[in-house]
């Protein structure tokens, strides 16, 4: 036993020398190989443990013995291999070092998405001409969404928006909850926390139970706005919408207007600018007739302007509304809708 002990420490430190002879030219791959001699030695089922298994077959005055001597063997090895480490710390490089002669690493930069950038010039557009920039709910009350806006629950306009309700009834066991169809119920509320005066847009998602196609998606974005004061006429609402076209798609830019049927306007009418792409000549986009639908505009109905608290025989205003997409994707010349929202990095990374 005194032989087998005297034996193992001798190789263990014969191997440790070479081994720091060794490390000194690589100390970033001597530690890995360290922790391997490490536990050939000193593991659980090292060298060392092997040989201390033969005491249990020895007499008490012997396992005394026998005993005290490995573990002062053991001591030495363990301050050995401790030495060992400390002197390969040392002089492995520090892995927080940085060496700022190399050369840096590109850091690739995102973009905006091209609804975010179309949204942002409007909303500087309109806030150059001292229009608020609100934001409202996503899930809306039928209140605000329809009735509102004129719309009863039974009015025959419900069926021109397929409407996402919520699964949950109210106290009468009506569904009364869903994801707003446009941001025309921001109308109403703004009207109800700032009165009159008013002047405001309100840009925003919206959804509806649309069949998907390249020019349908259920999840799309509007941009609302109001005007409302005293003496608000039809003549100065065309005029907005005429700066609105020239600031958007050039000072060449007409509108013409014609009339539309919107249930929370009165009059209604559609408005529409000359194509920015061929200058009202006509081509592809515009289907050759030279003029893009661009805004569903009108007067806000009388009964709108109660709902929201206003006097209409003291107050009178306009609203106008914009689909967001249809101009990014006029803009931009996209073809599908659905790409807004697929989130492919590689339409993304063209804006």
């Amino acid at each position: 036993m005194k032989l087998k002990l005297e034996q193992l420490k001798k190789e263990a430190h014969t191997r440790l020398a070479d081994f720091l002879a060794r490390a000194e030219k690589a100390p970033l791959e001597a530690q890995e190989k360290f922790r391997e001699l490490e536990a050939q030695f000193l593991g659980r089922k090292g060298e060392l443990a092997v040989v201390l298994k033969d005491l249990k077959g020895l007499s008490d005055d012997l396992r005394r013995e026998y005993g005290e001597l490995a573990n002062n063997v053991k001591k030495e090895l363990e301050a050995s291999f401790l030495e060992i480490s400390q002197k390969i710390k040392s002089k492995t490089p520090s892995a927080e070092k940085i060496d700022v002669t190399l050369p840096g690493e590109k850091v690739a930069k995102g973009s905006l998405h091209p609804m975010t950038i179309v949204q942002r010039e409007i909303e500087t557009l309109f806030s150059s001409l001292g229009f608020m920039v609100l934001d409202g709910p996503e899930l809306e009350s039928d209140y605000f969404n329809f009735e509102a806006l004129n719309v009863a629950p039974h009015h025959p306009a419900r069926d021109m928006q397929d409407t996402f309700y919520i699964d949950q009834k109210n106290s009468k066991g009506e569904y009364d909850l869903l994801m707003r169809t446009q941001t025309s119920p921001m109308q109403v509320r703004a009207m109800k926390k700032y009165g009159a005066p008013l002047r405001a847009i309100i840009p925003g998602r919206c959804f509806r139970s649309e069949a998907t196609d390249a020019r349908h998606e259920h999840t799309f974005y509007q941009l609302e706005g109001i005007i409302i004061d005293k003496k608000i006429n039809f003549s100065q609402m065309k005029g907005v919408l005429d700066l609105v076209g020239k600031r958007l798609y050039g000072e060449e830019t007409k509108l013409k207007m014609r009339p539309k049927f919107y249930p929370f306007v009165e009059p209604g009418s559609n408005g529409e600018y000359t194509c920015f792409l061929c200058g009202g000549k006509g081509c592809r986009v515009c289907k050759n007739t030279g003029w893009l639908e661009i805004v569903g505009c009108g007067l806000i109905h009388p009964e709108v302007l109660r709902a929201g608290g206003i006097d209409p025989e003291e107050y009178s205003g306009f609203a106008f509304g914009f689909g967001l997409n249809r101009l990014v994707m006029l803009k931009y010349g996209i073809d599908d809708i659905r790409v807004f929202n697929g989130g492919d990095i590689r339409f993304l990374e063209q804006f």
